[in-house]
């Protein structure tokens, strides 16, 4: 049982790290899980308070990661407009694959902000914003997802 959940913990560690770059999957939740199975082999003894400590620091990154392209595009510049389209630009940037996940956030805030009635300077400006806060985000999910992996593979051993 302990070889089962050990795989399964690798697979859902992948798949986490993948998640960090496709917004469809929740990267830092599956590498979590993976830790998670790996605290109910006989293998290991993961201390609680690492695992409550990982718990808040994937809950927090997880919810970030929906308000950090949104705060970018307002610290930015950005209007409402911008905040909505960027929203929308992802959304629709999901149905497009990978380069439409890191374009539609962008697309989204410029336009946005150009059909209430801003100049290009400052819808590109707002865009950049966008662009920016999708990549911190993504940023941050990679960083929690690889500390839990370190963890994993250093339990595992």
């Amino acid at each position: 049982m302990d070889t089962f959940l050990i795989i399964s913990g690798v697979v859902l560690l992948v798949a986490g790290i993948a998640g960090c770059f496709l917004p469809v999957i929740p990267g830092p939740p599956l590498s979590f899980a993976a830790l998670l199975l790996l605290h109910f082999t006989k293998r290991t003894d993961l201390p609680l308070t690492l695992l409550i400590i990982l718990a808040a620091v994937t809950l927090a990154v997880t919810i970030l990661d929906y308000i950090i392209p949104i705060w970018g595009t307002r610290k930015f510049g950005g209007s409402k407009a911008g905040a909505r389209g960027a929203t929308a630009g992802l959304i629709v940037g999901l149905f497009l694959g990978p380069l439409g996940i890191i374009i539609g956030p962008f697309a989204g805030a410029v336009i946005g902000e150009m059909l209430s009635g801003a100049n290009n300077q400052k819808a590109l400006k707002a865009g950049i914003g966008s662009f920016l806060g999708f990549l911190t985000g993504t940023g941050l999910k990679l960083m929690v997802s690889l500390v839990i992996a370190f963890y994993f593979v250093k339990f595992a051993i």
